[in-house]
């Protein structure tokens, strides 16, 4: 870290899928002074289209992400591989002096998350999650207002992921081996990190829930799924799964997350919280709600980048992925503080570990001291 204004930060991307490509890669082409100078994915004609889709006419290609570890002139690396491996390049990325950002989730499980946690601590290296809707407006602007005290005292938060029909029937997504699970590991992870994020707490004391697979053995003439249908031979994640946790000060956090369900309920990476002075949510827009001289309210706030009463702007148009990139590299240069710390994304993937371990076994999931 402590790169100089001028000085060139060197990039390379592990994995070539959808993620880099949509996200990752065109947020950091946003960023001056940062250049992704190597690409690797286990398919080589992947990288090629990847190389050429974004113009990246000056990076070199790699089959074997160990391979692009041995250049020491690339000075971060961002880890876009299906969640299995998640753990392992990034430790082994972290040991060869690289500074990480991992897509979400941490990794398939506490232990492999810990072992991140304490590579990086080991090595001097920055690790951070990609959990860009932090970075959202409306969220931003949440966050700020509970450190004001606006909500009183936080008792009760959900985080939802709910879709009505919408399995992802493409990669490993159905894939319980390589991802680790399903709806509650893959879009939940997002709402539960804002979550705890909003309301400042890491500290959980017991979670109990339940994970189905009902939906997801249905054929097709009851699927209707927005992309396209899906194999239940090949569907071996669950499709909802739903959960409570107590936290170490009382409060309770739950959770709810569904690739498909017979709901019109459908919120995605959103959060509701409740407060002794206030609440809000994000079931019709972002509203602030309470009690004030004896009445109840119901704010509305405005978030978009126009002028307004209430109104919390970002950076121009930068939308949440080109700006999580420019407070990562900002940091790496040394201007602010890591804003996806490894610690809190270790929790949520403790969380969402206990969530299963209890729908396996039927009883609460106690976390240690």
């Amino acid at each position: 870290m402590g790169y100089g204004k001028g000085e060139t930060i060197r990039v390379g991307i592990i994995g070539c899928g959808g993620i880099a490509n949509g996200k990752h890669i065109p947020g950091i082409k946003e960023i001056e002074g940062v250049e992704i100078v190597a690409l690797c994915d286990i398919i080589p004609e992947r990288a090629e289209e990847t190389k050429a889709k974004h113009g990246l006419v000056n990076a070199k290609i790699y089959t074997d992400y160990k391979e692009l570890l041995k250049d020491e002139t690339i000075d971060d690396v961002q880890v876009c591989t299906p969640n299995r491996s998640h753990s392992f390049i990034t430790v082994d990325a972290l040991e060869a002096g690289k500074n990480v950002m991992v897509e979400k989730p941490m990794a398939i499980n506490s232990a492999e998350a810990k072992l991140m946690l304490d590579a990086a601590n080991r090595t001097g290296k920055a690790l951070t999650v990609a959990y860009q809707n932090r970075q959202r407006a409306e969220m931003r602007y949440l966050a700020d207002e509970v450190k004001k005290g606006t909500f009183g005292d936080i008792y009760y938060a959900k985080a939802t992921a709910i879709r009505r029909r919408g399995v992802p029937t493409w990669g490993v997504f159905m894939n319980e081996y390589e991802q680790g699970g399903g709806p509650l590991i893959d879009i939940c992870t997002h709402s539960l990190d804002l979550t705890l994020w909003i309301i400042n707490n890491y500290k959980p004391k017991a979670c109990f829930g339940t994970a189905f697979h009902k939906l997801g053995k249905l054929p097709v003439e009851f699927q209707g799924n927005g992309w396209g249908n899906w194999d239940p031979e090949q569907f071996t994640v669950e499709d909802s799964a739903f959960g409570m946790c107590v936290m170490e000060d009382g409060s309770v956090v739950s959770l709810e997350s569904s690739w498909a369900i017979n709901s019109l309920d459908v919120r995605e990476s959103t959060t509701t919280i409740c407060g002794t002075l206030a609440g809000a949510d994000f079931r019709d827009g972002f509203t602030i709600n309470g009690v004030r001289n004896g009445r109840r309210y119901e704010k509305k706030i405005d978030c978009k980048a126009k002028k307004g009463a209430d109104f919390y702007d970002g950076v121009g148009d930068e939308g949440p992925s080109s700006r999580e990139q420019r407070v990562w590299y900002n940091y790496l240069r040394g201007e602010g503080e890591l804003f996806v710390k490894p610690e809190q994304a270790y929790v949520v993937t403790q969380i969402l570990e206990g969530i299963y371990e209890s729908s396996k076994t039927g009883r609460a999931y106690i976390f240690e001291d």
